[in-house]
Protein backbone atom coordinates (compact mmCIF):
# COMPACT_ATOMS: atom_id res chain seq x y z
CA UNK A 1 0.00 0.00 0.00
CA UNK A 2 1.32 3.43 -0.93
CA UNK A 3 1.83 5.94 1.85
CA UNK A 4 -0.34 9.04 1.86
CA UNK A 5 1.04 12.52 1.13
CA UNK A 6 4.22 11.09 -0.30
CA UNK A 7 5.25 9.52 2.98
CA UNK A 8 7.71 6.67 2.87
CA UNK A 9 9.33 4.30 5.33
CA UNK A 10 12.48 5.49 7.06
CA UNK A 11 15.47 4.31 5.05
CA UNK A 12 17.94 2.03 6.76
CA UNK A 13 20.87 3.92 5.24
CA UNK A 14 20.99 6.31 8.20
CA UNK A 15 21.98 3.35 10.35
CA UNK A 16 25.37 3.44 8.65
CA UNK A 17 26.10 6.48 10.81
CA UNK A 18 25.60 4.42 13.95
CA UNK A 19 27.96 1.79 12.58
CA UNK A 20 30.60 4.40 11.75
CA UNK A 21 30.28 5.88 15.24
CA UNK A 22 30.74 2.47 16.84
CA UNK A 23 33.71 1.58 14.65
CA UNK A 24 35.57 4.79 15.47
CA UNK A 25 34.82 4.43 19.17
CA UNK A 26 36.18 0.88 19.21
CA UNK A 27 39.22 1.91 17.16
CA UNK A 28 40.18 4.79 19.43
CA UNK A 29 39.47 2.78 22.57
CA UNK A 30 41.69 -0.02 21.25
CA UNK A 31 44.51 2.44 20.53
CA UNK A 32 44.23 3.94 24.03
CA UNK A 33 44.17 0.54 25.73
CA UNK A 34 47.07 -0.69 23.61
CA UNK A 35 49.13 2.36 24.60
CA UNK A 36 48.64 1.47 28.26
CA UNK A 37 49.42 -2.21 27.67
CA UNK A 38 52.65 -1.40 25.84
CA UNK A 39 53.80 0.72 28.76
CA UNK A 40 53.31 -2.30 31.03
CA UNK A 41 55.09 -4.74 28.74
CA UNK A 42 52.15 -5.99 26.67
CA UNK A 43 50.10 -4.82 23.73
CA UNK A 44 51.14 -4.35 20.11
CA UNK A 45 54.45 -2.51 20.10
CA UNK A 46 54.27 -1.09 16.57
CA UNK A 47 50.99 0.65 17.44
CA UNK A 48 52.35 2.27 20.58
CA UNK A 49 53.09 5.60 18.86
CA UNK A 50 49.40 6.00 18.01
CA UNK A 51 48.51 7.86 21.20
CA UNK A 52 45.34 9.88 21.78
CA UNK A 53 47.26 13.06 21.00
CA UNK A 54 48.59 11.62 17.75
CA UNK A 55 45.10 10.84 16.44
CA UNK A 56 43.36 14.00 17.64
CA UNK A 57 42.79 16.58 14.87
CA UNK A 58 42.25 19.34 17.44
CA UNK A 59 45.89 18.91 18.40
CA UNK A 60 46.76 20.26 14.98
CA UNK A 61 44.76 23.41 15.70
CA UNK A 62 46.32 24.19 19.07
CA UNK A 63 49.88 23.65 17.82
CA UNK A 64 49.58 25.93 14.77
CA UNK A 65 50.89 29.01 16.59
CA UNK A 66 53.93 27.13 17.88
CA UNK A 67 54.57 25.70 14.42
CA UNK A 68 54.37 29.09 12.70
CA UNK A 69 56.37 31.07 15.26
CA UNK A 70 58.89 28.47 16.43
CA UNK A 71 58.89 25.96 13.60
CA UNK A 72 58.12 23.12 15.98
CA UNK A 73 55.19 21.21 17.44
CA UNK A 74 53.96 21.38 21.00
CA UNK A 75 55.23 18.51 23.12
CA UNK A 76 53.11 15.34 22.77
CA UNK A 77 51.58 16.60 19.51
CA UNK A 78 52.42 14.43 16.50
CA UNK A 79 52.62 15.48 12.85
CA UNK A 80 49.65 13.20 12.25
CA UNK A 81 47.47 15.69 14.15
CA UNK A 82 48.17 18.31 11.49
CA UNK A 83 47.35 15.84 8.73
CA UNK A 84 44.10 14.87 10.43
CA UNK A 85 43.26 18.53 10.98
CA UNK A 86 43.61 19.15 7.25
CA UNK A 87 41.44 16.15 6.40
CA UNK A 88 38.72 17.16 8.88
CA UNK A 89 38.73 20.76 7.63
CA UNK A 90 38.44 19.56 4.04
CA UNK A 91 35.56 17.27 4.95
CA UNK A 92 33.87 20.13 6.82
CA UNK A 93 34.20 22.39 3.79
CA UNK A 94 32.49 19.76 1.66
CA UNK A 95 29.75 18.51 4.00
CA UNK A 96 29.99 20.37 7.30
CA UNK A 97 31.06 19.02 10.73
CA UNK A 98 30.87 15.35 9.76
CA UNK A 99 33.57 14.70 12.33
CA UNK A 100 31.19 15.84 15.08
CA UNK A 101 28.16 13.90 13.90
CA UNK A 102 29.79 10.71 12.67
CA UNK A 103 33.29 10.25 14.09
CA UNK A 104 33.91 11.96 17.44
CA UNK A 105 33.68 9.25 20.13
CA UNK A 106 32.74 11.71 22.86
CA UNK A 107 29.78 12.84 20.79
CA UNK A 108 28.79 9.22 20.24
CA UNK A 109 28.93 8.38 23.95
CA UNK A 110 26.75 11.38 24.72
CA UNK A 111 24.22 10.11 22.19
CA UNK A 112 24.21 6.68 23.80
CA UNK A 113 23.54 8.17 27.22
CA UNK A 114 20.83 10.35 25.70
CA UNK A 115 18.98 7.29 24.45
CA UNK A 116 18.46 6.34 28.08
CA UNK A 117 17.39 9.89 28.88
CA UNK A 118 14.91 9.84 26.02
CA UNK A 119 13.34 6.68 27.42
CA UNK A 120 13.07 8.19 30.88
CA UNK A 121 11.76 11.65 30.00
CA UNK A 122 9.96 10.89 26.73
CA UNK A 123 8.86 14.11 24.98
CA UNK A 124 10.41 16.30 27.67
CA UNK A 125 13.90 15.08 26.84
CA UNK A 126 16.13 17.75 25.30
CA UNK A 127 13.58 20.41 26.23
CA UNK A 128 14.71 21.22 29.78
CA UNK A 129 16.82 24.29 29.00
CA UNK A 130 14.73 27.41 28.23
CA UNK A 131 15.31 28.58 24.67
CA UNK A 132 16.72 31.99 25.63
CA UNK A 133 19.13 30.48 28.17
CA UNK A 134 20.07 27.77 25.69
CA UNK A 135 20.97 30.38 23.09
CA UNK A 136 23.12 32.26 25.59
CA UNK A 137 24.94 29.14 26.79
CA UNK A 138 25.89 28.17 23.25
CA UNK A 139 28.38 31.04 23.13
CA UNK A 140 30.31 29.19 25.83
CA UNK A 141 32.16 26.96 23.41
CA UNK A 142 33.63 30.00 21.64
CA UNK A 143 34.95 31.26 24.96
CA UNK A 144 36.50 27.83 25.57
CA UNK A 145 38.04 27.85 22.09
CA UNK A 146 39.52 31.32 22.62
CA UNK A 147 40.94 30.32 26.01
CA UNK A 148 42.45 27.06 24.72
CA UNK A 149 44.14 28.69 21.73
CA UNK A 150 45.44 31.64 23.78
CA UNK A 151 46.63 29.61 26.77
CA UNK A 152 48.29 27.00 24.57
CA UNK A 153 50.07 29.65 22.52
CA UNK A 154 51.31 31.41 25.66
CA UNK A 155 52.50 28.29 27.47
CA UNK A 156 53.49 26.08 24.50
CA UNK A 157 51.86 23.18 26.33
CA UNK A 158 48.60 21.25 26.15
CA UNK A 159 46.80 23.19 28.88
CA UNK A 160 43.43 21.80 27.81
CA UNK A 161 44.50 18.19 28.23
CA UNK A 162 43.75 18.14 31.96
CA UNK A 163 40.23 19.45 31.35
CA UNK A 164 39.41 17.51 28.20
CA UNK A 165 36.56 15.00 28.70
CA UNK A 166 37.62 13.21 25.51
CA UNK A 167 41.05 12.61 27.01
CA UNK A 168 39.47 11.51 30.28
CA UNK A 169 37.10 9.11 28.53
CA UNK A 170 40.00 7.08 27.19
CA UNK A 171 42.15 7.42 30.29
CA UNK A 172 39.71 6.17 32.93
CA UNK A 173 41.90 3.13 33.67
CA UNK A 174 45.14 5.08 34.02
CA UNK A 175 46.71 6.15 37.31
CA UNK A 176 47.46 9.66 36.03
CA UNK A 177 43.84 10.34 35.05
CA UNK A 178 43.30 14.10 35.28
CA UNK A 179 40.68 14.79 37.95
CA UNK A 180 39.29 17.98 36.31
CA UNK A 181 38.79 16.13 33.03
CA UNK A 182 37.13 13.21 34.80
CA UNK A 183 34.75 15.57 36.60
CA UNK A 184 33.84 17.36 33.36
CA UNK A 185 33.29 13.98 31.69
CA UNK A 186 30.98 12.86 34.51
CA UNK A 187 29.00 16.11 34.36
CA UNK A 188 28.76 15.81 30.57
CA UNK A 189 27.43 12.26 30.65
CA UNK A 190 25.01 13.07 33.45
CA UNK A 191 23.83 16.09 31.49
CA UNK A 192 23.34 13.91 28.41
CA UNK A 193 20.49 12.19 30.25
CA UNK A 194 18.60 15.49 30.08
CA UNK A 195 20.06 17.34 27.08
CA UNK A 196 21.29 15.93 23.79
CA UNK A 197 25.06 16.41 23.37
CA UNK A 198 25.56 19.03 26.13
CA UNK A 199 29.32 19.20 25.65
CA UNK A 200 28.92 19.70 21.90
CA UNK A 201 26.35 22.47 22.35
CA UNK A 202 27.91 24.46 25.14
CA UNK A 203 31.61 23.78 25.59
CA UNK A 204 33.39 21.91 22.78
CA UNK A 205 36.09 24.16 21.27
CA UNK A 206 36.61 21.97 18.22
CA UNK A 207 32.88 21.88 17.52
CA UNK A 208 32.84 25.68 17.73
CA UNK A 209 35.51 25.87 15.05
CA UNK A 210 34.03 23.23 12.75
CA UNK A 211 30.56 24.73 13.06
CA UNK A 212 31.72 27.81 11.19
CA UNK A 213 32.07 25.68 8.06
CA UNK A 214 28.28 25.38 7.95
CA UNK A 215 28.24 28.88 6.50
CA UNK A 216 30.33 27.94 3.46
CA UNK A 217 30.01 24.16 3.08
CA UNK A 218 29.40 22.85 -0.44
CA UNK A 219 26.74 20.26 0.41
CA UNK A 220 24.01 21.74 2.59
CA UNK A 221 20.84 20.45 4.18
CA UNK A 222 17.87 21.93 2.34
CA UNK A 223 14.15 21.84 3.06
CA UNK A 224 11.65 21.93 0.21
CA UNK A 225 8.78 24.17 1.39
CA UNK A 226 6.64 22.92 -1.49
CA UNK A 227 6.45 19.38 -0.13
CA UNK A 228 6.90 20.15 3.58
CA UNK A 229 3.80 19.27 5.64
CA UNK A 230 4.94 21.33 8.67
CA UNK A 231 4.94 18.33 10.98
CA UNK A 232 8.14 19.64 12.64
CA UNK A 233 9.51 16.12 12.90
CA UNK A 234 12.82 17.48 11.63
CA UNK A 235 12.94 19.92 14.56
CA UNK A 236 12.27 17.18 17.08
CA UNK A 237 14.85 14.89 15.48
CA UNK A 238 17.67 17.43 15.53
CA UNK A 239 19.98 16.72 18.50
CA UNK A 240 21.18 20.33 18.43
CA UNK A 241 17.64 21.80 18.60
CA UNK A 242 17.91 23.56 15.24
CA UNK A 243 14.56 24.75 13.88
CA UNK A 244 14.93 23.09 10.49
CA UNK A 245 11.25 23.68 9.67
CA UNK A 246 11.78 27.44 9.76
CA UNK A 247 14.48 27.64 7.10
CA UNK A 248 15.08 26.46 3.56
CA UNK A 249 18.84 26.07 3.96
CA UNK A 250 20.41 24.94 7.24
CA UNK A 251 23.41 27.16 7.93
CA UNK A 252 23.26 27.09 11.71
CA UNK A 253 26.74 26.81 13.24
CA UNK A 254 25.40 24.15 15.61
CA UNK A 255 24.62 21.66 12.82
CA UNK A 256 26.74 18.50 13.14
CA UNK A 257 25.77 16.93 9.79
CA UNK A 258 24.20 13.91 11.46
CA UNK A 259 21.37 13.94 8.86
CA UNK A 260 18.80 13.03 11.53
CA UNK A 261 16.41 15.65 10.16
CA UNK A 262 16.48 14.46 6.56
CA UNK A 263 14.08 12.38 4.50
CA UNK A 264 16.70 9.64 4.79
CA UNK A 265 15.96 9.49 8.50
CA UNK A 266 13.11 11.23 10.33
CA UNK A 267 11.35 13.46 7.81
CA UNK A 268 8.26 11.46 6.75
CA UNK A 269 7.99 13.00 3.28
CA UNK A 270 10.23 11.89 0.44
CA UNK A 271 12.73 14.39 -0.99
CA UNK A 272 11.73 17.18 1.40
CA UNK A 273 14.78 17.57 3.65
CA UNK A 274 17.92 16.48 1.86
CA UNK A 275 21.66 16.99 1.64
CA UNK A 276 22.19 18.86 -1.62
CA UNK A 277 25.00 20.68 -3.35
CA UNK A 278 25.26 24.34 -2.53
CA UNK A 279 23.67 26.88 -4.85
CA UNK A 280 25.85 29.94 -5.30
CA UNK A 281 22.88 32.20 -5.83
CA UNK A 282 21.69 34.18 -2.82
CA UNK A 283 20.38 31.73 -0.25
CA UNK A 284 17.71 32.26 2.35
CA UNK A 285 18.92 31.90 5.92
Amino acid sequence: MNNKKGKKPVKKSIKYRYLVQLLFFVLIAAIAVNKTLVETGGGVAWLSTASLHAICPFGGVVTLYELVTQGDLIQRIHLSSLVLMGLVFTLALVAGPVFCGWICPLGSVQEWFSRLGRRIFKKNFNQFVPRRLDGFLRYGRYLVLAWVVYATARSASLVFSNYDPYQALFSLWEEDLAVPGAIILAVTLLGALFVERPWCKYACPYGALLGLFNKVRIFKIRRNPGTCISCKQCDRACPMNIQVSETEVVKDVQCISCLACTSESQCPVADTVNLQIRSFRKEES
